[in-house]
């Protein structure tokens, strides 16, 4: 198996990189959007869709099921936090969203 990886690694097969880059990509944008409603926010959807459009390939078929998995994560781990951190993190949420366009 570590010699097929290598092998695709050697050879330039994107599947490798480009798939750890979409799940942490899924996972970062997942813990974003179960923060809107904890952190009082309305995302616009045309932001998304357009950060959706420039950073996920169309031949990405595991993306949507990895982003629904980690934003489900996510909205666990926001409802287990305690009010301070609930506030750090809602303030960053707020700056990245603003960063991103979500919201203005």
């Amino acid at each position: 198996m570590r010699i097929i990886i290598a092998a695709f690694l050697i050879a330039g097969f994107p599947c490798a990189a480009s798939a750890a880059d979409s799940m942490a990509f899924a996972n970062n944008l997942g813990m974003m959007l179960a923060s809107e409603g904890p952190c009082d926010l309305s995302f616009k959807q045309s932001a998304i869709e357009a950060l959706i459009q420039k950073k996920v390939s169309a031949e990405d078929l595991g993306f949507t099921s990895m982003l629904q998995m980690m934003t489900s994560g996510s909205e666990i781990q926001i409802g287990e936090m305690s009010p301070s951190a609930k506030t750090a993190h809602c303030s960053q949420i707020r700056r990245s969203a603003k960063a991103y366009g979500f919201i203005d």
